[in-house]
């Protein structure tokens, strides 16, 4: 893992959790609830997306090589942050939602 991948990874998240708190209003956490929701989740999914993909062989081969991300590790990074981060701001949203309900 390299700094810059891991940055557009938190970068997507916070994107993608405020893109999802916008589009499902009942599980919007506010600006800064979607903010975090998503820099947690897309640090997460986007590692788990780059592991699943096999990120990590091929930034070690472009790393040995002298190169840089390519153009296909940045979509991976940022295709996983997003939905990452979409899906953990949901799940804490729905997670809150239940739990502002009473049970009586």
């Amino acid at each position: 893992m390299d700094i810059p991948s891991l940055v557009v990874q938190l970068v997507s998240g916070a994107v993608g959790g405020n893109v999802a708190g916008a589009a499902l209003k009942n599980f919007n956490l506010g600006t800064l609830g979607n903010s975090l929701a998503g820099i947690v989740g897309g640090g997460i999914g986007g590692q788990i997306l780059s592991a699943v993909l096999g990120g990590g062989a091929g930034a070690a081969a472009a790393g040995a090589a002298g190169g840089g991300m390519d153009l296909s590790s940045i979509l991976t990074q940022v295709g996983g942050g997003g939905v990452g981060g979409a899906i953990l701001m949901i799940i804490i949203g729905l997670i809150k939602s239940k739990m502002g309900k009473s049970t009586t």
